[in-house]
């Protein structure tokens, strides 16, 4: 998740001097096809490409955690810095705008980002859980990485938006389903397999060391939302107990098959 004016999206950032950036994971264990990932993934698109032109939407429907704390639509000019940014009329009720907001992103960096992290992951927490299943767990992780959000800065006035809340919690599932499956990262200019327990691991541990560093700033750092990042983060390792399915019987191995 990230303020607008100034988003980021959920790529990978350094831990001392290791850098990985994942780019495909191994399916071969996989045995549904991944439809609601990948409409996931096309939502995000569209609304992406709807909001091209559309400010009035953009800064209607992201996360203003003041009018969610006030329960409220609150339109005004926000100062930021030396700029201004204008709040346009949200849904009603303004609850709503935990949903939508989501789905939006700040820009193509944003969105790509994202997205990446959704194809690469979120299969296999589906094939664990179900489609419907899967569906619920996505949103209900979204909307309590926004909460989190929130909660450390109630009368903020910045608009929030993005999938990376959402996609935290993927990460957490993930994270206890899969710790021992084989991630591809690209690394120093090299490509090297990696254990989903020190890729995740290490992102979740930045999200965490971020995010109460910047609890002085309502959990802002550079214009990323740590804290929906350690909300959402959480949320997925917990609520992925409640679920996913037991895990089924290994069948006979293939080679890897990388996304």
């Amino acid at each position: 998740m990230a303020f607008l004016p100034t988003p980021y999206p959920l790529l990978p950032t350094p831990a001392g001097d290791l850098m990985l950036f994942p780019i495909g994971d191994d399916n071969s264990e996989r045995r549904i096809f991944p439809f609601v990932n990948y409409a996931l993934i096309a939502i995000n698109v569209l609304v992406f490409l709807y909001q091209t032109g559309h400010p009035e939407f953009t800064y209607g429907y992201s996360v203003v955690p003041a009018e969610i704390t006030q329960g409220r639509d609150i339109n005004t000019i926000v100062r930021i810095g030396g700029s201004g940014l204008r709040l346009y009329d949200s849904p009603s009720p303004i609850y709503l705008t935990l949903l939508s907001a989501m789905f939006m992103h700040g820009g193509f960096m944003h969105l790509g980002g994202n997205m990446l992290y959704l194809w690469i992951f979120g299969d296999n927490v589906e094939d664990r859980m179900g489609h419907l299943k899967y569906l619920i767990f996505y949103l209900l992780c979204g909307v309590l990485a926004s909460a989190a959000h929130i909660f450390f800065g109630p009368n903020s006035m910045i608009p929030s938006l993005g999938a990376s809340g959402a996609i935290a919690g993927v990460l957490g599932a993930y994270l206890v389903l899969f710790p021992r499956q084989s991630v591809r990262v690209f690394q120093w200019g090299r490509i090297i397999e990696v254990p989903a327990l020190i890729v995740i691991g290490l992102w979740g541990l930045l999200q965490f060391i971020s995010g109460f560093g910047s609890l002085s700033n309502f959990g802002q750092s550079g214009g990323v939302a740590y804290m929906a990042h350690v909300g959402g983060f959480v949320a997925g390792i917990l609520l992925q107990f409640l679920f996913r399915n037991p895990a089924p019987p290994p069948r006979f191995k293939r080679e890897p098959e990388y996304w």
